[in-house]
């Protein structure tokens, strides 16, 4: 289904995030994730590239194999690294013949990854988030198209006033939606709302969240989403238990908090960064009181059986 649709017949939106499998055993792995996840009945997935496309190729099976053998509606992450112009037109003829419909158009994380500016566009490719997606509108305009947002800024933009200047070009060009990177304080959230308002841009913004599930998992996230800020009542809570399980508990109820207080406040969607596990995503729809997107939107009285878990 288009995203336009979606957003007009599912707001609040909720979508997962999945990244593409290394070895067979992990594919069966991340299936049997995603057959975990279906009963909270999202209404997209999204499947994304590693840093410099190194899992280009896993991305594109992964897709095409979500889109054939589910019912689930597959967002395919897109990029301008390492790929010619020719390269993308192929993928993209590939994904239209194969019925998927909406592509997330990044610029990319070069090979060093996010904090590596040195970017360079490959011969007759695409330097900017904004060219791709204009390509993208020119060439298949049947795509529904979704771009990233910064609610912390953009690691390699210090200057907020040009970070929104360019994430409106991107909308300009035809974006669809923004999605955002992962935060933890919902004030960011709703700053950058009401700047990208402020800035003329009228597109669907969707909240990008990501519980904490270990120490270990918490430095990893602040490497690989450079620049997230984790707040202090965050931090206390962590440094306040031992072991990772009571970790994994404060993170939970910590992004439970945070959508409870998204969706009292109207937002657009919810996108939930899986890291390919249905435990903690599953946890906190359990914490909602509701056992599926639909219910917490407030459509039907689908509540979970029993109390509320507390994570």
């Amino acid at each position: 289904m288009h995203i336009k649709t979606l957003f007009e017949q599912h707001k609040p939106l909720f979508s997962f995030e999945f990244f593409p499998p290394k070895t067979e055993e992990s594919e069966v792995a991340l299936f049997h994730t995603i057959r975990e996840l279906e009963p909270l009945e999202a209404d997209a997935v999204s499947v994304t590239y590693g840093a410099g496309g190194s899992t280009k190729d896993r991305t594109h099976r992964l897709v095409t194999r979500l889109q054939r053998e589910t019912s689930l509606t597959v967002i395919s992450h897109l990029t301008c690294v390492n790929a010619t112009r020719d390269e993308t037109h192929a993928i993209l003829e590939s994904y239209a013949e194969a019925g998927i419909e909406n592509i997330m158009a990044l610029r990319g994380d070069p090979p060093g990854g996010v904090g590596d500016r040195g970017f360079e566009p490959v011969p007759n490719g695409f330097t900017f988030a904004a060219e791709l997606v204009a390509y993208i509108k020119k060439h298949f305009p049947r795509f529904g198209i979704g771009v990233a947002g910064f609610p912390e800024g953009h690691p390699l933009a210090p200057n907020r006033l040009l970070e929104m200047e360019h994430l409106k070009a991107k909308v300009d060009a035809g974006a669809d939606y923004i999605c955002t990177q992962l935060f933890f304080d919902n004030h960011d959230f709703y700053d950058f709302v009401e700047r990208a308002r402020h800035a003329g841009i009228t597109v669907p913004i969707v909240a990008g969240i990501m519980p904490i599930t270990s120490r270990k998992g918490m430095m990893k996230m602040a490497d690989l989403a450079a620049g997230s800020r984790f707040p202090a009542k965050l931090l206390k809570a962590i440094d306040r238990v031992e072991d990772d399980a009571d970790v994994k508990n404060v993170g939970i109820h910590w992004a439970t908090s945070q959508v409870l207080d998204l969706l009292d406040n109207g937002i657009d969607g919810v996108h939930f960064y899986t890291l390919n596990k249905s435990g903690a995503t599953r946890r906190i729809y359990e914490s909602l009181g509701v056992r599926n997107s639909n219910a917490a939107r407030g459509r039907e009285n689908g509540y979970a059986t029993g109390q509320a878990v507390h994570a």
